[in-house]
């Protein structure tokens, strides 16, 4: 299974000696260890076991970029600000005819012209000149083409586990069906998982993953009956690009998903951006998961760009997850611990993290379109209030579907 990569500023501190192991660009540190600034600049200091949680996600999180690079660094390298993404390729938005004819002569040659389905945009990907790094390459086109939107094209990763013993899934009777369909994003769902469509947007793809599964299963069990999946992965080392989702999300909206649920997490990327307003322009409600970095991590995205539904996730004691991470803002909660779903073999298995609570808030979503209700109303009706009174930054707007799935 596709582990979530994050460089976390305030982590990487604790695990210097593990870093300085790894050729990576070097990273701002803040003045103090031991502290959490969430993301509306207050300071609040970290217990003894959320600082044993941050040192255990740090070094997880240096050995998973470690073995990432040393495994497909044909694929994949990093980007000016050490993030992950698909190698000798950047992509380009708005640069104009003359822009384009100069692109030869620095030796950039153009792959493809992309559409992006129903939301009309057209991405160029373009070739990166032998022997010239990523970092490298972006710095020359932004000055070929200043006015352009130029970016490397961002990996993003799952962030959500599953494992333990195979179990049945609970029936859910009393959860009503919801007509209205609903996309995901993710790797493909196995064949014991029903859906409408499913279409690759990656090397090999549709292939069965584990994750894609799980989250395909708990639309099912939170009463969703049309699902449309968008596989950004299938076989490919360096799926779950930010390409590869701007595409499905088209391809999405061109298969009447109202609701899409992404649960992946990465850097921010402007082409990615781009996309999903375009959907929202349309009418598309996209919920995403805020991922499993911690509470120290840099927001995250999807979840963080502007009008995605952020969530994050609890136990079934309705405690926050400790490894649950931030976005810029944070609308809602869901169970995503001490519950059940399918993995790609059909067995049902534990799950656990905030990948596996954006289908259940994006399950409500759909039922409240179903029924014609404005989504945002009939989700803050319904939501239960935790933590500080009113919406706060560790459980949003409150949690949904607390009795949907069960372990």
């Amino acid at each position: 299974m596709r582990l979530r990569f994050f460089l976390l500023p305030v982590l990487a501190a604790l695990a210097a000696p593990a870093l300085a192991q790894l050729s990576l660009p070097q990273v701002q540190l803040p003045p103090t260890a031991g502290v959490l600034r969430d993301v509306t600049g207050a300071v609040a200091p970290l217990s003894r076991d959320a600082l044993r949680a941050a040192d255990r996600l740090a070094r997880d999180r240096i050995e998973t970029i470690d073995r990432l690079v040393r495994k497909n660094r044909e694929t994949i390298e990093f980007d000016a600000r050490g993030d992950p993404a698909r190698r000798g390729e950047l992509l380009v938005m708005d640069a104009d005819a003359a822009a384009m004819r100069r692109l030869g002569s620095a030796g950039f040659a153009i792959l493809a012209n992309e559409e992006l389905g129903e939301l009309g945009l057209t991405v160029t990907r373009l070739a990166v000149p032998q022997g010239m790094t990523l970092a490298e390459a972006e710095a020359t086109l932004a000055m070929l083409m200043p006015d352009a939107t130029i970016t490397p094209d961002h990996l993003h990763f799952t962030s959500g586990t599953s494992g333990g013993a195979h179990l049945a899934v609970a029936a859910q009777a009393s959860i009503s069906p919801a007509r209205v369909p609903v996309g995901m994003i993710d790797g493909a769902p196995g064949e014991s998982v029903a859906v409408a469509s499913r279409k690759g947007f990656a090397k090999g793809a549709p292939y069965p993953s584990n994750h894609g599964s799980a989250v395909a299963s708990l639309l099912q069990q939170a009463g969703v009956r049309t699902i449309h999946v968008a596989d950004v992965y299938g076989t490919d080392p360096a799926g779950g690009n930010a390409l590869a989702i701007a595409k499905g999300l088209g391809w999405l909206a061109g298969q009447g998903s109202r609701v899409v649920t992404i649960s992946l997490v990465g850097p921010r990327n402007p082409v990615l951006e781009r996309a999903i307003g375009a959907a929202r322009g349309k009418g598309v409600v996209v919920v995403a998961a805020v991922g499993n970095d911690g509470p120290a991590a840099p927001p995250a995205y999807p979840a963080s760009y502007s009008g995605v539904v952020a969530v994050t996730a609890v136990d079934r004691r309705k405690r926050a997850l400790i490894e649950a991470g931030r976005a810029l803002h944070l609308d809602y909660a869901a169970p995503g611990a001490d519950i059940r779903g399918l993995n790609a073999k059909g067995k049902a298995v534990k799950l656990r993290g905030t990948s596996f609570a954006a289908p259940l808030v994006a399950a409500r979503a759909a039922h409240a379109l179903a029924h014609g209700a404005n989504w945002r109303s009939a989700l803050d009706s319904e939501a239960e209030d935790l933590g500080r009174k009113g919406a706060d930054e560790v459980y949003g707007r409150g949690l949904l579907c607390a009795n949907c799935v069960r372990d």
